[in-house]
């Protein structure tokens, strides 16, 4: 397992991570998470993601309990506020309910602080500066050591950027979009300014933990004949956006390719994301221990992905960057 900085930042996080949405509480009962949690660890993962809107707090609670069997020093944990609830200051990313949102996930989690807290999404309700400034109180007062943004525009990413160094606050270092073979655009074109060379005093040198790899399970095959009962996309229909006759062209094409390495498909889609050197961390995430045991196994397959593999992929994918 490779450990990557994140961003211009110092803290170092493995290049795979195990994210908690959808499955807590719902695929993974108590002992299914713990057997997960101690799986990726044993595989090198450092970096655990959740969200307060994840179960609506259900699946803070449930890693919490999980994350009494680990030394605190040993891991990385993050998590994202913007839904909390159903009141008026429950949601958003006003300073009342970055600082209480934070503070309930804490005593959810059972931890003093996180390492990495995301602004879940950008909130047009809330000035951009009360939120830096708010986001800037969280870490002085030990709560976050550093902080970042979910699903931003470039233009908020450095707007915020942009007061922060007014305030003289701390700035967002990372941002969590979504990052696969079939959603590529943010990662390879919008926020390729902002990342620069992470040395210079002006440099943005933003990291990226990126998420749903498999596009919601698409680039795992799984959905070649159709969708399933019971399944993500049956589950969440509007995940299906994808699920065109394209696409699934392009996956069949992907599982080609992928027996001639001798991998699954969803292992190529993520080894695929690992080889982008923009990536800190690839959020995995898993509904059993065998799922996260073969998922674990991309990062030996990334020696695999030559450029001439890579040149493949890009042909049939098609050219440039996906919306």
């Amino acid at each position: 397992m490779e450990y990557r900085n994140v961003g211009k930042s110092g803290l170092k996080i493995s290049e795979l991570s195990f994210g908690s949405w959808i499955t807590f509480g719902s695929s993974l009962d108590f002992e299914g998470i713990k057997a997960c949690m101690r799986i990726a660890f044993e595989n090198g993962v450092n970096f655990f993601d959740n969200a307060e809107a994840y179960g609506y707090g259900t699946s803070e609670l449930l890693m919490g309990e999980a994350l009494r069997d680990y030394k605190r020093e040993n891991l990385v944990i993050s998590t994202k506020i913007f839904w909390g609830g159903m009141g008026p200051n429950q949601t958003g990313l006003s300073w009342k309910h970055l600082v209480e949102g934070t503070k309930n996930s804490l005593r959810r989690l059972q931890i003093d602080y996180v390492d990495l807290l995301f602004c879940h999404r950008p909130d047009p309700s809330t000035p951009i500066e009360e939120t830096v400034r708010a986001m800037d109180v969280i870490i002085r007062s030990g709560l976050a050591f550093y902080w970042g943004t979910s699903e931003w525009s470039a233009g908020e990413i450095e707007k915020a950027r942009a007061i922060a160094l007014q305030y003289n606050a701390f700035a967002p270092i990372v941002e969590q979009p979504q990052y696969n073979m079939l959603h590529r655009s943010s990662v390879e074109v919008e926020y390729a300014h902002l990342y620069g060379d992470g040395d210079a005093k002006d440099s943005h040198g933003l990291g990226l933990t990126t998420w749903s790899p498999l596009a919601s399970g698409i680039l795992t095959g799984k959905y070649n004949d159709g969708i399933q009962q019971g399944s993500r996309l049956s589950r969440y229909p509007d995940l299906a956006q994808y699920l065109t006759p394209e696409t699934l062209g392009k996956v069949k094409a992907l599982s080609k390719l992928a027996r001639t390495l001798d991998c699954t498909v969803g292992q190529l889609s993520i080894a695929w994301c690992l080889k982008n050197p923009r990536v800190s961390s690839v959020i995995t995430g898993a509904s059993s221990p065998q799922q996260v045991q073969e998922n674990m196994q991309a990062v030996r397959l990334k020696k695999s992905l030559t450029e001439e593999v890579m040149q493949e992929i890009e042909r049939i994918l098609g050219s440039g960057a996906h919306a």
